[in-house]
């Protein structure tokens, strides 16, 4: 019998938010896939767990992924954590969730604390749809071009970042979204846990005067929809009504359906289209 893959939430700092299935399933597993060895030892040792460990990171995963799905096909039972909250999320977890899945074996989610839920839910922004974008790439072109997708984005944006790099992120995400509301989270469920709502350039202010410490969860809200269709509608002002429905109609667009989708980029009525092509005509 091949054995399963568990992947198994830790706290996030508070060492109360691990749950008695994920105590129970680290000590009955043959073998723990640990992030980092030195801080899963600690929570070990705190729990009094006396399961082996290996370290499996971004560094060596898609090699020793390999290896722990040999030891799985064999029979292992095997639990999978990462430094902090559920493992797969930003983290080097999804590359032995699809090798285990290629080899046919059974992987598991015991659920727990994870960053960017604790996050948005205490944000006061909008938790029906979010955007989660976890650390910005360092590469350059790469980062542009998140930001760029980011200025249209509608859903709540949820980043992660390091103290060191928060108040260069805060300029940049403000030269590209502008004027937002945001909320920055710090060391949630820690002793020195804070909650605290700014615009960016509030925020920007604010670190100017005090430096950031601990690790950061970045909420902002999305661009309204209103504003997307204003700006919309302004450029698509910039075009006459003929060269608009030439925009449509040169695609083959049937001329009825064309009237139709002009009215609605330019916030006005089918009549008021019809009316205007007439005169020009005439």
């Amino acid at each position: 019998m091949a054995g399963t893959l568990y992947l198994c939430a830790t706290p996030i700092g508070n060492l109360e938010d691990i749950t008695l299935r994920v105590l129970r399933t680290l000590k009955e597993v043959d073998l723990i896939a640990a992030e980092d060895t030195r801080n899963t030892i600690r929570l070990l040792n705190h729990f009094d767990i006396k399961t082996p460990m290996t370290s499996y990171h971004e560094y060596n995963k898609i090699q020793k992924a390999a290896r722990l799905v040999d030891q799985l096909l064999d029979g292992k039972d095997i639990a999978l954590v990462t430094d902090a909250g559920t493992p797969g999320i930003s983290d080097p977890g999804e590359e032995i969730v699809r090798q285990a899945y290629e080899a046919g074996l059974c992987v598991t989610s015991l659920p727990g604390a994870c960053a960017c839920i604790t996050a948005l839910t205490l944000s006061g922004l909008s938790t029906r749809r979010f955007a989660f974008e976890a650390f910005l790439p360092h590469d350059k072109k790469e980062r542009q071009k998140i930001l760029e997708s980011l200025k249209t984005e509608t859903r709540t944006i949820i980043l992660y970042e390091a103290p060191h790099h928060l108040k260069a992120t805060l300029k940049e995400l403000y030269s590209a979204l502008g004027e937002r509301r945001i909320t920055l989270c710090r060391e949630l469920t820690k002793l020195h846990e804070s909650v605290q709502q700014f615009t960016l350039p509030a925020a920007i202010d604010f670190l100017d005067e005090q430096a950031p410490r601990g690790e950061y969860v970045l909420v902002i809200e999305g661009v309204r929809q209103d504003a997307l269709d204003a700006e919309a509608q302004a450029a698509w002002k910039s075009l006459t009504i003929p060269e608009h429905m030439e925009r449509y109609t040169g695609g083959g667009m049937d001329r009825k359906e064309a009237m139709k989708q002009v009215a609605k980029d330019r916030g006005i009525t089918k009549r008021e289209v019809y009316q205007i092509l007439l005169e020009e005509k005439e």
